[in-house]
C-alpha cells in the first residue's frame, strides 16, 4: 500500500469514528474519603438543544416568582450564567436500621458526608455581605451566619431540619459546600496548597474511566458491599437466584452517564472482577431486560398517547452489552419522543 493510501485509509478512519470521550478529571479538592463522586456538566446542560427548547425559558421564569430576584441580585449570582459545573463527593452515612417485616425502619438514617465544588464566576466578598443582610431578612425561614473555622470564613445555612451546610468562596471561579466545617475548610486548604488529588486509588481509576464530555456521570465503588442486600433475587423469574446474588456480590463499581444534545442518552455500568464474572452477569442482565421489554411492551397498549413514544423508545433501544470486565445497559430517547411529551407548543 502506497503512503498515500495509508493515509487516505487513516483519515477515513478517524472520520468515521466520531468524536471520541474525555477521561474526566479528578478534582484535587474531593475528600480522600469519597465514595461516590458525582460531576454535572452544568453549562453543557443549559447550551443544549433540550435545555433551550423546554427549560431555559421556564427557568428564567422560576427565578422571578416571590422573593428570588432580590435574593440573586443580593449574592451576585445568575445560576444560568454564572455556574459552569457541580462536582459532588459523598460518603458514610448510616441506613435506618430495619423494622419487623412490613413495618419501616425503627429510626431515620444518619445522612452521609457530602461535599460540592461549584465551577464558575463569583464574587466573594458579595456572597459573604449578603449572607448578612439576608440573615436579618429571612430569619423566620432560614438560619444564615459567617462563621469562622481556622483561617476561613464560611456562610452557614440551617433549615427547617435543622442540618448545616457550610458555604465558602476559594476564588472568583470556586465555591465549596458542605456538611460540616471542618470538610470546608479542608477543601479551601487543599486549593489553598495547591494539593494534589487526594481520592483513593480505586475511585481515582473509577473517576478517569468517566466521559468528561457527558452531562453528568455518577460513580460508586460497591465492592463488598451489594452482596448484603436485603433482596430475594430467586423471585426474579428466568435467572438463578442463587448465581445471580453471588454475581452481584462481585460488582466492585456502579457507574451513571447522561448525555443531553438533542437527544437523551443514558448509560449505567457495572464493574465486575473480571471477564469470566462480567460474561455470566451479563447474561443474566439480558435475561431480566428481555423480561422488563415483555412488560413494556404490554405497557405501550396501556400507556397515554403523551407517553407512549417515550415507552417505545425504551423497547426498541435499551440494550447491554459486555466490554472486557464492565457489563454496560444503555438507552436512548429520541428527540421526536421528547418532543411529544413536553409539547413543542410550550
Amino acid at each position: 500500500m502506497t503512503r498515500v493510501s495509508r493515509l487516505a485509509l487513516a483519515v477515513a478512519v478517524a472520520a468515521s469514528s466520531g468524536p471520541a470521550a474525555r477521561a474526566a478529571e479528578v478534582d484535587p479538592m474531593l475528600p480522600k474519603e469519597s465514595e461516590q463522586v458525582m460531576h454535572v456538566n452544568f453549562k453543557q446542560l443549559l447550551d443544549s438543544d433540550l435545555a433551550k427548547k423546554y427549560v431555559l425559558a421556564k427557568a428564567k421564569e422560576a427565578m422571578k416568582v416571590g422573593e428570588m430576584t432580590a435574593i440573586l441580585e443580593a449574592l451576585g449570582l445568575d445560576p444560568l450564567t454564572d455556574i459552569t459545573s457541580v462536582t459532588a463527593g459523598i460518603w458514610g452515612g448510616q441506613p435506618p436500621k430495619p423494622g419487623e417485616p412490613g413495618k419501616p425502619p425503627v429510626a431515620p438514617g444518619q445522612p452521609p458526608n457530602t461535599v460540592a465544588i461549584i465551577r464558575g464566576k463569583f464574587d466573594g466578598e458579595k456572597l459573604l455581605k449578603a449572607a448578612d443582610d439576608l440573615a436579618v431578612k429571612f430569619a423566620d425561614k432560614v438560619k444564615i451566619s459567617v462563621v469562622e473555622e481556622g483561617d476561613f470564613r464560611l456562610i452557614k445555612l440551617v433549615g427547617d431540619n435543622g442540618s448545616p451546610f457550610f458555604v465558602s468562596v476559594a476564588d472568583e471561579t470556586t465555591l465549596v459546600g458542605g456538611t460540616g466545617a471542618a470538610l470546608v475548610a479542608e477543601c479551601l486548604t487543599a486549593k489553598k496548597t495547591k494539593a494534589k488529588a487526594r481520592l483513593s486509588r480505586e475511585m481515582t481509576a473509577l473517576v478517569l474511566r468517566q466521559d468528561a464530555k457527558a452531562s453528568l456521570f455518577f460513580c460508586q465503588r460497591t465492592e463488598g458491599k451489594l452482596d448484603q442486600l436485603p433482596f430475594n433475587f430467586s423471585a426474579l423469574p428466568g435467572v438463578d437466584g442463587d448465581q445471580m446474588k453471588e454475581q452481584i456480590g462481585k460488582v466492585l463499581s456502579i457507574s451513571m452517564t447522561l448525555r443531553v444534545g438533542k437527544e437523551i442518552g443514558a448509560e449505567v455500568t457495572a464493574g465486575l472482577k473480571d471477564a469470566d464474572a462480567a460474561e455470566g452477569f451479563g447474561a443474566n442482565v439480558g435475561k431480566l431486560l428481555d423480561l422488563a421489554k415483555s412488560f413494556l411492551n404490554l405497557a405501550v397498549g396501556a400507556a397515554s398517547m403523551k407517553y407512549k413514544p417515550i415507552t417505545e423508545d425504551i423497547v426498541k433501544t435499551v440494550k447491554h452489552e459486555v466490554k472486557k470486565s464492565d457489563v454496560v445497559i444503555s438507552v436512548k430517547l429520541t428527540a421526536e419522543a421528547l418532543a411529544l411529551v413536553f409539547g413543542e407548543d410550550e
